[in-house]
């Protein structure tokens, strides 16, 4: 069994400076973290799912 392939995390284009900031890594799924609590865990959204969430935001923005 090999092992995964290490994931590359990169800042979110639409975090802030102002200390709210997410993580997002992809892969086979995408993953997200806050990058104040990278302990507390991640989220993990299927491309379709995270492709989805990201056309609907931004429809959203003015």
């Amino acid at each position: 069994m090999t092992a995964p392939h290490p994931r590359t995390w990169h800042k979110s284009s639409y975090s802030t400076n102002g200390g709210e900031c997410v993580e997002v890594a992809e892969g086979q799924s995408v993953l997200v973290r806050d990058t104040q609590n990278r302990e507390l865990g991640r989220l993990a959204f299927g491309t379709p799912e995270w492709t989805g969430l990201l056309n609907t935001l931004k429809a959203r923005q003015p």
